[in-house]
């Protein structure tokens, strides 16, 4: 069999390759615990994820090539419009309304980083994506239309879930002026969440967690990635690119909770 072509995108997975219509990666512990969500999303009807294949005779997961376009850092300005973020919103709440009543297998194991590999903080409402970083969208037609990359998946909260999204679209993670992209550099992030919030429909008792809740995860995503740098040599590297960036938006996203928590509550 060919060697396939090598994929890189958004992970931190070393020998993900693509042969034909499928992507085969190394098996790790929660492989298999993913393979089970993404088939109750297929049976679900939610088309906008990878197909669970099994595992090839090398010992690698087999999954679905999903066809389309992602958006490396920094975004470019087709990657930056509202309606992105209304089309994902949407996808966010159909995976979501797939995601309900599946309950994992017994022993599931959950992937994550070095510093909270398996850590399930919340109350769970749900198993959801949690990782929506640009390279973990596909878009077709100028538009997010699937995900990929679930290897963060694990029971969460519908308001984590959503704080995630917003963490790398709205984008909170880039609030600083300092660290925005161009494509962003002007952009009403306030705004932007009321957006989303619209799109996706959420309620008036998530709109009034979620600014709160965004800037306790920020204060985590910067005690993880810290962390995660003292235990494996890859996140170290990061942790050194962005550790400046990470703080500044966790000291922003503070800052602008009433600013968002406002947005929420007033008409785009």
């Amino acid at each position: 069999m060919s060697e396939g072509e090598p994929l890189t995108g958004g992970s931190d997975t070393q020998g993900i390759v693509r042969i034909g219509d499928t992507v085969r990666r190394p098996l790790r512990p929660f492989s298999l615990t993913v393979q089970a969500y993404l088939a109750h999303l297929r049976d679900a009807g939610f088309a906008g994820a990878p197909l669970p294949l099994g595992v090839d005779e090398q010992g690698r997961e087999v999954l679905s090539f999903v066809h389309g376009d992602v958006h490396g850092w920094p975004p470019p300005p087709e990657a930056a419009g509202e309606d992105v973020l209304v089309a994902l919103a949407r996808l966010i709440r159909a995976l979501h309304e797939a995601s309900a009543g599946w309950v994992p297998p017994p022993g599931a194991v959950w992937g994550g980083s070095p510093a909270n590999s398996g850590r399930v903080t919340e109350r769970p409402e749900l198993v959801s994506h949690r990782d929506y970083a640009l390279g973990n969208v596909v878009f077709r037609d100028g538009l997010p239309a699937a995900l990929i990359d679930f290897d963060l998946a694990k029971p969460t909260t519908l308001v984590y879930d959503i704080a995630n999204a917003l963490w790398f679209w709205a984008p909170l993670k880039w609030g600083d002026p300092r660290d925005r992209p161009p494509a962003l550099a002007d952009a009403d992030i306030p705004h932007r969440v009321a957006v989303f919030a619209d799109a996706y429909g959420m309620t008036a008792g998530q709109r009034a967690e979620l600014a709160p809740l965004v800037a306790g995860i920020a204060r985590r995503y910067h005690e993880d990635s810290r962390a995660s740098a003292e235990l494996n040599p890859v996140w170290r590297e990061a942790w050194e690119e962005g550790r400046h960036t990470l703080s500044r938006a966790e000291a922003w996203a503070s800052k602008m909770a009433p600013a968002i928590t406002a947005s929420l509550i007033q008409p785009t």
